[in-house]
């Protein structure tokens, strides 16, 4: 009998879908607030995909959102026919990875760093949090919400079926270290810049930026390498029992989502910045001169996919490791109660 959880995620895929479609529909008929073309910030257009698009493409917004939802039921009906997969996840990564761009990053990102610099005096070039969270930043993370809802399903439907799981111990070990080695690249480049050191960028380029340029790449830079410690805990005991010495919680177990939600959170938006640097690189936007200023970021995508594939295969391990609890706490009660 299909769980409710999988239902659940169907319906509610569902439900953004029309909802959204009634926003597309709306913004074609004049409705304030299209989040892309003249209305986007991004006024050179080098960012998101979408900017060339105006308020009529809300219609292609309302088609697409029809099949997203027709999509959506599809997957909570048990079956072994594989089709609304084929549908399923491309449009969800359309929604997540796509139409996203590298923004949702920077916001997520600086958001602790615009409310704390004022006590200390910090010069951020004037940037505040409402220069980081405009509407079309926000928008972004309403397609990427619906996106989530629709892999969920994808993914319940997928376990319905039974099939073997991709997700190993294994390739969960491999992903770890993928994911903490890769940013290391980038946080070389901006530790060296903070220290004078022109790595990957000319002398004159170094000496010309100002001083918010360095404090936000050495923040970023520290704020990658911190993640990368943790990444470790999808395969260290610690990700599993709280260490000794958290007080107050040291020996118990660390729940499951206390660790999937963040890293599945920052594998997403790390990945859709790598590709919003390679989108800018394919069109030429940069110079190999002044390489460190955007090759790191290129290989972002790796880095997102080995926390993503790391951080399932840690639920899957941890589901399966309370699976095996559970049965043998059934065995030891069954065995009591004979006695």
């Amino acid at each position: 009998m299909k769980s409710f959880t999988s239902g659940r995620y169907g319906y509610a895929a569902a439900l953004w879908a029309l909802l959204y479609g009634a926003l597309g529909a709306g913004w074609a008929l004049g409705m304030p607030g299209f989040p892309w073309g003249a209305e986007d910030p991004d006024l050179d257009g080098q960012l998101s995909i979408l900017a060339w698009t105006t308020p009529s493409f809300g219609w292609w917004i309302v088609a697409f959102s029809v099949i997203t939802a027709v999509t959506a039921l599809a997957l909570n009906r048990r079956s072994s026919n594989r089709a609304p997969l084929f549908l399923a996840w491309p449009s969800a990564a359309l929604l997540i990875l796509v139409i996203p761009d590298f923004r949702v990053m920077m916001g997520v990102a600086y958001t602790p760093l615009l409310l704390v610099a004022p006590v200390f005096g910090w010069d951020l070039g004037g940037t505040t949090l409402a220069d980081a969270w405009t509407w079309p930043v926000l928008n972004q993370f309403v397609c990427a919400l619906g996106g989530l809802l629709l892999a969920a399903a994808a993914l319940a439907y997928t376990r319905d079926q039974k099939r073997k799981s991709w997700f190993t111990p294994e390739r969960g070990r491999i992903a770890v270290y993928v994911a903490v080695a890769v940013p290391l690249f980038y946080c070389a480049t901006r530790w060296a810049w903070v220290l004078g050191i022109p790595l990957g960028v000319s002398e004159g380029f170094l000496a010309d930026a100002p001083q918010s340029l360095w404090l936000a790449g050495a923040y970023l830079a520290t704020f990658g390498a911190c993640g990368g410690v943790l990444t470790l805990g999808l395969t260290q005991g610690w990700g599993v029992t709280f260490p000794r010495w958290m007080i107050g919680v040291r020996g118990k177990r660390v729940p499951p989502l206390m660790a999937v939600i963040p890293a599945g959170f920052v594998s997403i938006i790390v990945t859709v910045a790598g590709i919003t640097y390679i989108r800018s690189t394919i069109a030429g936007r940069f110079s190999w001169a002044d390489w460190g200023a955007w090759l790191p970021e290129c290989f972002w995508p790796v880095w997102g996919a080995a926390l993503a594939i790391a951080t399932v295969c840690y639920h899957e391990r941890r589901k399966s490791d309370e699976q095996q609890a559970g049965a043998a706490h059934a065995i030891l009660a069954g065995d009591s109660a004979g006695r």
